[in-house]
C-alpha cells in the first residue's frame, strides 16, 4: 500500500454516520430546527451558539433523536454546576433526562457531570452530548483525554459550546 491510498482509507469524508431526524419538537425556533437536523444528520457533529441561543435545548432534542433512533442511552456530559439545571430544562421542554452521579443507567437522556465520566462505559451509549465543550480545549488535560477516549468509542457525537 502507498502513502496516498493509506490516507485515503484514514479520511473520514463523506463518512456522516446520521440519520434523517425522527424528532422536532415545536418549541424549537426555525433556526434551532435547522441546526437540530443538520447535526443529526452529520451524526457528528458541533453546536457553536452564543449564549441564550438554545443550545440546551438543541443538543437535548439531538440526544432524543438518538435515544429514539437506537433505542439505547445518550451520555450528556456537563460541567459540573450545570447537570442539574439540564436535567429541569428537559422536563421543561417534556423531555425525559435524569442525572447519574454513580453511572445509573435509563433508557434516555444520563446526564453527568465531566468529572463522573469514570462512572460510564462507552458500549452502553449510542451517543454522547459534551456541553460547554471549549473545557476541553488544553491539548494534555486529562479530562480532555478521558472524554476523546470515551467518545471515540461512540458512534453519535455532539460538541456544544
Amino acid at each position: 500500500m502507498n502513502y496516498a491510498d493509506f490516507l485515503n482509507q484514514r479520511g473520514q469524508r463523506g463518512a456522516d454516520p446520521g440519520f434523517e431526524p425522527v424528532f422536532i419538537p415545536d418549541f424549537l425556533f426555525d433556526f434551532q430546527k435547522y441546526v437540530v437536523e443538520w447535526a443529526v444528520r452529520k451524526g457528528r457533529g458541533a453546536v457553536f451558539a452564543d449564549c441564550g441561543l438554545g443550545k440546551t435545548a438543541m443538543g437535548l432534542t439531538w440526544a432524543q433523536n438518538v435515544v429514539q433512533k437506537t433505542n439505547k442511552p445518550v451520555l450528556y456530559l456537563t460541567p459540573l454546576a450545570v447537570g442539574a439545571q439540564t436535567v429541569s430544562e428537559a422536563h421543561k421542554f417534556g423531555l425525559e433526562a435524569h442525572q447519574s452521579k454513580d453511572g445509573t443507567l435509563i433508557n434516555g437522556v444520563v446526564v453527568a457531570n465531566y468529572e463522573r465520566l469514570h462512572y460510564f462505559n462507552p458500549s452502553d451509549f449510542a451517543g454522547v452530548v459534551c456541553d460547554e465543550s471549549s473545557n476541553l480545549k488544553s491539548f494534555s488535560g486529562a479530562t480532555k483525554g478521558a472524554v476523546t477516549s470515551f467518545m471515540r468509542q461512540v458512534p453519535y457525537r455532539l460538541l456544544q459550546t
